[in-house]
């Protein structure tokens, strides 16, 4: 009975590669279904850990089935087909400006595809497909875009573009439906689709700021310093809505140990390369006691690592940090505050 009663450790599997077990336990067109609801990111860090997944024993597969099965019992009373389900769910996870347009798309079937197909191209084809456009239409397709993907087709522009689209979608507030309907007839040339009705909010300082959050360390601070110098009050209102490292002492144990356990551990040493004691000894605090003196002695015995990859290294963690704060999984405070819950 005690056997039977021991379930697997699932405290060292992310989310994602839960994800991927589930994803893998599917028939290829039930898998195929889900694709189709995720976005571009999603789908390709699903992708790649369902690829890379090599753990597929018993216990584990079961675990996961089981963890799966406990979570979805606690939403079976929700009206789940529902259209106030749907308008109340996103209202929640993204907020009511960011969910409007969205719930049109879904509800009314009002979606921007031309825009929405941009999502699934890299950095390097959409700045090729914008290049020549006006500026002001370059601006609203970095604002519409999720900020990871704005902030790699920003990095191809030359650094005197850059500074003018970006004090752009810093003063941008929202698009009327002229300029939607203007830009998808631009973007049907090449694909399809047709614009919403409603005007769209996006762009602002927020915008601006998590662009610059996920632009190479040594490209946010040049573009920082032109933008200083254009307008100093912009400046320091960008760079106080910014979340950096040495914001994550803000955050609760719990999102600690939710981050942790997405974070792989050869990033996690090279950033704490960096980090000051504090953090240091907070990131600690949240891991067991055996994982923690193992990563002590790892940190002890580390030789000199470049500045970059340090950088790199903690990117990569608010990456993280900003798709689990998305995801309602942790909540981000520290520069420019984070939302309040009651």
């Amino acid at each position: 009975m005690a056997d039977e009663d021991k379930k697997f450790d699932l405290s060292n599997t992310s989310g994602t590669d839960m994800a991927a077990i589930l994803m893998l336990s599917l028939n290829e067109e039930d898998a195929a279904t889900i694709f189709r609801h995720l976005e571009p990111k999603q789908v390709q860090r699903l992708g790649m850990a369902m690829a890379s997944m090599e753990d597929f024993s018993h216990d584990r597969v079961v675990a996961v089935h089981q963890r799966f099965i406990e979570d979805i019992q606690k939403y079976t009373n929700i009206g789940i087909g529902s259209q106030d389900f749907v308008r109340n769910a996103l209202n929640a996870a993204l907020g009511e400006d960011k969910a409007a347009n969205l719930v049109d798309q879904i509800i009314m079937g009002s979606g921007s595809k031309g825009l929405d197909s941009l999502k699934w191209m890299d950095a390097r084809q959409v700045a090729n497909i914008i290049q020549n456009e006006h500026p002001q239409i370059q601006t609203i397709v970095l604002s519409y875009l999720e900020s990871e993907q704005s902030a790699e087709i920003l990095s191809q522009f030359p650094e005197r573009v850059r500074l003018d689209l970006m004090m752009r979608i810093a003063n941008l507030e929202e698009v009327q439906p002229a300029a939607l309907t203007e830009l998808n007839e631009i973007m049907e040339k090449q694909f399809a689709g047709q614009a919403g009705a409603q005007a769209a909010k996006m762009g602002g300082l927020k915008a601006a700021a998590n662009i610059m959050n996920y632009l190479d360390t040594n490209m946010e601070g040049m573009l920082m310093d032109s933008i200083r110098e254009s307008d100093e009050e912009m400046a320091q209102q960008i760079q106080d809505l910014m979340f950096v490292f040495e914001n994550l002492i803000d955050v609760d144990d719990r999102g600690i140990q939710t981050l942790l356990r997405d974070i792989q551990q050869d990033v996690l040493l090279k950033a704490m390369k960096g980090t000051d004691d504090q953090l240091k000894e907070k990131l600690l605090r949240n891991m067991s006691k055996r994982a923690a003196e193992m990563l002590q002695d790892d940190l002890e015995a580390m030789g000199p690592v470049r500045v970059s990859e340090v950088e790199a290294a903690q990117k990569e963690i608010l990456s993280t940090a900003r798709r689990l704060s998305d995801a309602g999984e942790l909540m981000l405070s520290g520069a420019g505050g984070g939302e309040e819950f009651l």
